[in-house]
């Protein structure tokens, strides 16, 4: 069976040129990095150059601000954790409610032991609220913790106006972004419109480089400690040997995006653009999550009323197709997505609620494929489903009623 993957917000295919750009330092040039023979002074000079690539092309950022991690999860880690090391006399940390675990999961867990974090809300379509983010800040504000881009919605947050507000309000507010669904996608610039942001975080598996490498760009003078301590690599920032290959092949994988970036974009948009228009004219009862905010051109998120989002990933399993739901099943309960929480998505959708994710290798015939698929696997689901009325082909008069809903209703003792 053909596998039409349609989730790249997930994971990406490694392109084969960055494959190529790895297979020296998989292979004969396998020494280590911090050796002082003259053998590892090859896969050295290989990290150096790495390092300033990636640097120009984030708007010519000096090459020693760019810390190499294992992934993006890591650099939010360290970004989090180091600043709080390095800032003790302030524990007031601002972030939003619609945060990758990796930066949500961190601050309910400091919110736990005592630190005061502010969750901003976001409106239905996932939009920050900028009058609530203004009245957060404090004169005992550590930092604030942003995505750059929802990965679930692919809303894009204004990072520019939010760090330049941040540094107007107290320059020793530390601003940081997680961008890990943008570098690649949109241009970003360090010494421009991202002069304002101190630290910023991304991964290499989500612009065609492997997994298990990541990046963190911290903004010379910005106080922040080691997280992984025990070596002197990386300037003495992150302990542990260099991975040189997957140094490497981010390098060129984000090298290969921003040549791209002209054609892909208004291709990938075309594309999404016309997978969701056709959606929405052949399935009643859909609602495009975050569809009236700016967002990625790469991201479609649908929620599907009075059907079970895991229902739908299993079907276009079966045709071959890999999407990701708006759901995750913990322990056997179906917990809807916090993000999807967070935008009050009605209680009917949001457990229906389906994530495509386009990339470069994105072809017009999968998305074909896509619209002819899709409305079926809806169709038959909601014959099956306790709220749809097959006979007529729509919703229950009671389901109705609940669409405006975002929390199970509740049964009458």
């Amino acid at each position: 069976m053909t596998v039409i993957y349609l989730d790249n917000n997930a994971t990406t295919a490694v392109d084969p040129d960055v494959v190529e750009s790895m297979m020296p330092y998989l292979t004969g040039e396998y020494f280590n990095p911090s050796s002082m023979y003259e053998a590892a002074r090859g896969p050295a000079d290989a990290v150096t150059t790495a390092r300033r690539s990636i640097a120009k092309l984030l708007g010519n950022a000096r090459a020693s601000e760019i810390l190499f991690t294992s992934c993006a999860s890591e650099s939010n880690n360290t970004a989090i954790f180091g600043t709080i090391a390095a800032n003790a006399e302030r524990r007031h940390i601002i972030t939003t409610a619609v945060e990758h675990p990796a930066v949500y999961e961190v601050c309910k867990d400091l919110d736990r032991r005592g630190f005061d974090i502010d969750f901003i809300e976001v409106d239905t379509q996932g939009r920050i609220d900028k009058a609530e983010f203004v009245r957060a800040l404090r004169p005992d504000t550590l930092m604030v913790s942003a995505m750059h881009a929802n990965n679930e919605t692919g809303v894009i947050f204004p990072i520019e106006e939010l760090s330049r507000i941040t540094k107007e309000t107290d320059p020793s507010i530390v601003f940081h972004t997680d961008a890990t669904q943008t570098v690649g996608k949109l241009p970003i610039d360090l010494r421009a419109s991202f002069a304002n942001v101190d630290m910023l975080s991304f991964s290499g598996h989500k612009l065609h480089a492997p997994k298990g490498v990541g990046a963190l760009y911290i903004r010379r003078g910005t106080r922040c400690r080691p997280f992984l301590l025990g070596g002197h690599q990386e300037d003495g920032r992150r302990a542990g040997t260099e991975n040189v290959a997957f140094i490497v092949g981010l390098a060129k994988a984000l090298e290969l995006a921003m040549e791209r970036i002209d054609d892909d974009t208004p291709r990938i948009t075309a594309q999404r653009d016309r997978l969701q228009r056709e959606l929405v004219e052949r399935i009643p009862y859909l609602e495009v999550n975050g569809g009236e905010a700016k967002r990625l051109d790469n991201t479609l998120n649908v929620a599907c009323h009075f059907i079970e989002g895991e229902g739908i990933l299993y079907q276009l399993s079966e045709h071959g197709i890999c999407a990701s739901s708006g759901s995750a099943c913990t322990s056997g309960s179906l917990e809807p997505s916090h993000v999807l929480r967070a935008m009050k998505v009605p209680f009917t959708a949001v457990h229906g609620s389906v994530r495509f994710s386009l990339s470069h290798y994105t072809t017009d015939a999968e998305i074909d494929t896509v619209i002819e698929v899709f409305p079926e696997i809806v169709a038959s689901l909601r014959r099956l489903s306790p709220y749809w009325d097959a006979a007529k082909s729509a919703p229950r008069p009671e389901a109705l009623s609940m669409m405006e809903q975002t929390e199970m209703p509740q049964t009458q003792a």
